[in-house]
């Protein structure tokens, strides 16, 4: 399967306080599932197989649910091309 990417926002419903923390664990488990990854303030990008990134959704689903969280919202936005499509191919024009 071609290489896609996958943006990730992820809200669990937790009091107010909470919630960065909790974040701050998901992106965790997004950096040592190896997958390229880059964090924006409303979400996080990630850049890998379809099947491979939806498993690391699902992951974060779960890691939500088993440090607190009572609900989980996610958004999740797929950029797929049937020949691929990577994340420094849409950003080159963008870096300095």
């Amino acid at each position: 399967m071609p290489v896609c990417n996958l943006s990730l926002q992820i809200i669990p419903v937790v009091p107010e306080e909470q919630v960065y923390p909790i974040v701050d664990r998901v992106i965790a488990m997004i950096a040592e599932s190896k997958m390229k990854y880059v964090v924006g303030p409303m979400e996080t990008t990630m850049e890998g197989e379809l099947d491979d990134l939806m498993d690391v959704v699902k992951k974060a689903q779960a890691l939500c649910a088993d440090i607190g969280a009572e609900r989980v919202l996610s958004v999740i936005k797929i950029d797929y091309r049937a020949g691929g499509v990577t994340m420094d191919e849409k950003m080159a024009k963008y870096k300095k």
